[in-house]
């Protein structure tokens, strides 16, 4: 089923939020919620991670996340979903209420890193001796 765009005069509702979303942002990147980071070694891992393309961590107050930036291989290029009637349900259960289309998420999140840099500057600062030789 392929969304429509409604006309800009009409008030933005929860009901009508998805048709004025035209980059269908919440389609093109799906999270895995991950331990909380406490050690050094656990660190690096996320540095490998972060490491690769399309790939970026972030804390929340739900906790730690790993973000692969992924479109969906059903998303429409008009930004409808192609497998509408026979989605997952978790394409089901997603809410509007507070989506990208409203904030930039990256703004709402505590921690942020897209870069391995971003990260390696943060592993620095919250542990001394980082990068440091041991012995």
């Amino acid at each position: 089923m392929s969304k429509t765009i409604p006309i800009i005069k009409d008030k933005i509702t929860l009901e009508n939020k998805c048709g004025f979303c035209t980059a269908s942002k919440c389609c093109t990147y799906i999270t895995h919620q991950i331990d909380k980071p406490r050690k050094k070694d656990e660190f690096d891992y996320l540095l490998w991670q972060v490491s690769h393309e399309n790939i970026s961590l972030f804390k929340d107050d739900d906790g730690w996340f790993l973000m692969i930036n992924t479109p969906c291989s059903h998303l429409l290029a008009d930004g409808g979903c192609g497998i509408y009637e026979t989605r997952p349900q978790i394409c089901r259960d997603h809410s509007n209420d507070n989506c990208e289309f409203d904030v930039n998420i990256e703004e709402e999140f505590d921690l942020y890193f897209d870069t391995y840099e971003s990260l390696l500057k943060y592993c620095k600062k919250r542990f001394k001796k980082w990068g440091k030789k041991q012995g």
